[in-house]
């Protein structure tokens, strides 16, 4: 499933890069980049179904609960990943907007890193705020436990979504090549 998005976000991505000359191609593209964003969306939205899924899955194969613990977890585990989730509409809104910047400025690029990181920090105040909330109900340990394997769980996915992206280069141009600004 990450693979397509992948190559969705990269067809995308070169479709942008390959804008023409004429009028005609560049409406043609702009119809396309439009049909790929759609399905972009759909691509992003079932992935993320997906995630949320198996993210669950993990949890319960690692934590070890006892059933009463489990009973009280599980609704304050939903209340934290409904949470999260928003958090994270937020991230997948800044890589299709990323994805959807043709010729990204620098005000637009000091923007998305700044936008970045306020959504990192959000997910940092997320945890923060639902630690005391597990420990109402489960062990420092058990508690400890629970944002270890969200960490990791959360690092992989980020991992793989982002190694897809491509970098973000000076002046528009490929990797090698050093803007000249004076």
């Amino acid at each position: 499933m990450l693979r397509k998005i992948s190559v969705v976000a990269l067809m995308f991505c070169g479709s942008l890069l390959l804008s023409g000359a004429s009028f005609a191609q560049d409406a043609e593209q702009t119809a396309q980049r439009a049909a790929s964003s759609a399905g972009l969306d759909e691509q992003i939205a079932l992935m993320r179904s997906d995630l949320r899924s198996n993210r669950k899955k993990i949890i319960a194969s690692n934590m070890k609960l006892a059933p009463d613990e489990w009973r009280w977890f599980w609704p304050m585990y939903e209340e934290y990943v409904n949470e999260l989730v928003q958090i994270n509409k937020a991230k997948y809104d800044l890589i299709k907007e990323y994805l959807q910047s043709e010729n990204m400025t620098d005000e637009q690029a000091d923007t998305l890193s700044k936008r970045w990181e306020d959504v990192d920090e959000s997910v940092v105040q997320l945890r923060l705020k639902y630690i005391p909330i597990f420990r109402k109900v489960l062990s420092a340990k058990a508690t400890a436990m629970f944002f270890q394997l969200d960490r990791r769980v959360q690092m992989m996915i980020d991992l793989q979504v982002l190694s897809s992206l491509p970098l973000v280069q000076p002046c528009n141009e490929p990797a090698p090549k050093i803007c000249n600004q004076q």
